[in-house]
């Protein structure tokens, strides 16, 4: 059944993204040529982990399916950088730090360099 839930909120989240990417997309705003509409995106999806984890928290007990719908399913798929900026504030509730900054730094990083090699390793094949 968690499989299901996921599934369930994963499509709408894939269909509110592509919505609200369309919607904003790309523009010059301040002369600046920003990828906005990615940037709606995670700001967006990063607040709405943030409301829904502490209201399902504070309000909805045993509820591990809903959480699955919402933080696993919807904004999963929506967008993954607000499971990145729970994860974050998880490590920092805990005071871990180091492990905080090592994880921001190599997620950011690291994901940019594996890009790369993809992008590199597709146009050296083709």
């Amino acid at each position: 059944m968690s499989y299901v839930v996921v599934a369930a909120g994963g499509a709408i989240g894939a269909v509110l993204r592509y919505v609200l990417m369309n919607l904003v997309g790309t523009r010059n705003i301040f002369g600046l040529h920003l990828p906005y509409g990615t940037l709606a995106v995670n700001i967006l999806g990063s607040f709405l982990m943030g409301v829904m984890i502490e209201y399902i928290a504070r309000h909805v007990s045993g509820s591990q399916h809903l959480h699955l719908f919402f933080a696993v399913g919807i904004l999963g798929s929506f967008t993954t950088f607000s499971t990145f900026s729970l994860d974050v504030i998880v490590m920092m509730q805990r005071g871990e730090m180091t492990q905080m900054a090592v994880y921001i730094i190599g997620s950011v990083m690291i994901s940019i360099v594996a890009l790369f090699l993809g992008i590199s390793l597709i146009r050296a094949i083709v």
